[in-house]
């Protein structure tokens, strides 16, 4: 299984839309939690690493 390597601030893709249509978020936090921020409304969840790499689709990296 190929890693996936990101980083904090980059901005990621994932494979399920958030409640406000939009699927890009960027990464605030990690630890054994991820916590990420979505760049359409705001809101703020967090999730284990594990669940993450799962619902990770795509790395954008960090954007201006």
């Amino acid at each position: 299984m190929e890693k996936k390597l990101y980083k904090l601030n980059d901005h990621v893709i994932m494979k399920k839309p958030h409640a406000c249509k939009t699927n890009e978020w960027a990464i605030t936090r990690m630890g054994v939690d991820i916590k990420l921020k979505c760049l359409h409304c705001g809101r703020e969840i967090m999730m284990d690493r594990i669940e993450f790499e799962r619902k990770l689709k795509k790395v954008l990296g960090e954007q201006p």
